[in-house]
């Protein structure tokens, strides 16, 4: 395990720590703030719980069932009950990345002091997460709202030593057997302790965090490819130049404009026209407008990133515990505002996936090529070169196009019409999760035709980013020009190359950082 640490305290966390804890396993530690936080917010609850007075979450049923006063002898049995009846989630299992995510993002409430949890359970949570511990979480139980309920409760089931669970060395065995084997002892849950552990938006905060990183990544690839398909094309870079982008400041467009012109420098490619063409003032709009449909996207990037950040530095949880003491019923685990942006998010990468689509087409067409070979084949007609590429890269976008469709527009009433508007953030998290993925693989088909066509334009010399992309592709393994071969294996590579920065690395060898 990466011995990388993240301290836990009371005010939040960062993405970056996010991404530390579910994707490079670092450890987990509760500061000493935390500690002190936890253990007085326990004391508010315990002095709740002795009293007769019914209090939700506490000495109350839940959701439609919260009429119910429960008495001492129950409470216990009532708190694992709730996790027990609320871990009813269903279909595939999700990743080990999104359950780690969800886990310490729920800790990070926990240590808020704003729960009234005590700090045994915190520290239970985090040498959970330090075994490599990962409860079974399935694919479909969260309505995204009163938190991600059943995905958070598996979490919860596996803290009380039930349950299944994914341990270090990837088996899953039941959660007894894993805590045991790690000298964990399962926690029994007390007062509010059970529903605390479920009330929360962790789950698609956590996707939404991943999405952020992993967009921040394709977006700068977006851009070094549409680089590399203008430079195949023999398209202008004039219209990247920085004055017709200060006219109208998107700061992403700007930043997309000017990446690429950073890409192109020094290219013999760019501006060259074919014998028996007229000079072209103008590209096609895949190519002219990339700047501002990767822009557009940058841009709501940024705005998703500042609803992530605000999320990050939340506590909730329903009731809560204040600061001065007293304890209330709130909405804040309705997840409207990361649904939307997890959304808004699943538009962007589609209308990205859609330009980079529209210009691998371009290269392929003999039609509007400017001289390159039908479908870059090596012998068209015995050859069909990337014909077919281009029909997997479509049917992925077709795909994105169907994902961009808004789950947060969409509500289904629950628990007896208690909760009778919900935000689906869970689902719209899980599509952007697979639209992601398809957008990787459209940018690596537009990697291959780009590069692929580049080399093909003899006699003409490509920038020198472009060739240090070109150059690091064909040491991954992704073979140039040639006869027709199994293409499938030389795809995936590519989509393996784009998926761990390839494309951006090599650029930078060049170009420095892109911005």
């Amino acid at each position: 395990m990466d011995m990388h640490t993240v301290v836990v305290g009371t005010s939040g966390t960062t993405a970056a720590d996010v991404i530390a804890v579910a994707r490079g396993n670092a450890r987990v530690e509760l500061s000493q703030e935390a500690l002190d936080a936890l253990a007085r917010a326990r004391e508010v609850v315990d002095a709740l719980a002795a009293k007769p007075e019914p209090v939700y979450g506490v000495s109350t049923g839940f959701g439609a069932l919260a009429t119910r006063h429960i008495g001492q002898d129950l409470r216990a049995r009532l708190q694992r009950n709730i996790v027990r009846s609320h871990a009813a989630g269903m279909g595939p299992r999700v990743e080990r990345e999104v359950v780690r995510a969800l886990m310490f993002l729920r800790l990070k409430t926990v240590a808020s002091g704003h729960t009234g949890v005590r700090p045994h359970v915190a520290r239970t949570m985090a040498d959970v997460l330090n075994a490599g511990i990962t409860p079974v979480v399935h694919e479909y139980g969260s309505l995204g709202c009163s938190g991600d309920l059943a995905p958070l409760s598996h979490c919860a089931l596996a803290l009380m030593g039930e349950g299944d669970a994914e341990g270090p060395d990837g088996e899953v065995r039941p959660a007894a057997e894993l805590l045991a084997a790690h000298g964990i002892t399962p926690v029994e849950l007390r007062e509010k302790e059970g529903l605390a552990l479920l009330n929360g938006t962790d789950g698609m905060l956590g996707m939404l965090v991943m999405a952020l990183a992993d967009l921040e990544t394709l977006y700068k690839t977006a851009d070094v490819t549409a680089a590399l398909s203008l430079e195949a094309l023999l398209g202008t870079d004039r219209v990247l130049r920085p004055e017709l982008h200060a006219i109208r400041p998107h700061p992403g467009q700007g930043a997309a404009a000017a990446n690429m012109l950073a890409v192109l420098d020094g290219s013999g490619l760019v501006g060259h026209y074919q014998a028996d063409e007229a000079p072209r003032v103008q590209d096609a709009y895949s190519v002219r407008c990339a700047p501002q449909v990767a822009g557009a996207g940058r841009d709501t990037l940024a705005h998703a990133r500042t609803v992530a950040e605000r999320e990050l530095a939340a506590a909730v949880d329903n009731p809560v515990v204040l600061s001065d003491g007293r304890v209330e019923s709130n909405g804040n685990f309705h997840g409207a505002p990361v649904a939307y942006v997890l959304d808004f998010l699943a538009v962007a990468a589609a209308d990205l996936g859609s330009i980079a689509e529209r210009r691998t087409d371009r290269l392929l067409d003999k039609n509007r090529s400017h001289g390159l070979p039908p479908f870059l084949a090596d012998d068209a007609g015995v050859d069909s070169g990337l014909m077919i590429a281009q029909y997997t890269q479509a049917a992925l976008v077709s795909e994105m196009k169907r994902l961009a469709v808004p789950a947060s527009a969409d509500s289904i009433p629950s628990s007896a019409m208690q909760e009778d508007h919900v935000s689906m953030g869970w689902s719209a998290a899980r599509k952007l999760r697979t639209a992601i993925g398809n957008l990787n693989r459209v940018l690596a088909v537009e990697l291959y035709a780009a590069t692929r066509a580049i080399e093909l334009r003899h006699g003409l010399t490509p920038a020198p980013a472009s060739r240090a992309v070109i150059h690091a592709l064909r040491a991954a393994g992704v073979e140039g020009p040639g006869p027709d071969r199994f293409l499938a294996p030389d795809l995936e590579a590519a989509d393996a190359f784009v998926r761990a920065g390839g494309v951006v690395a090599a650029a930078e060898q060049v170009t420095g950082p892109l911005a």
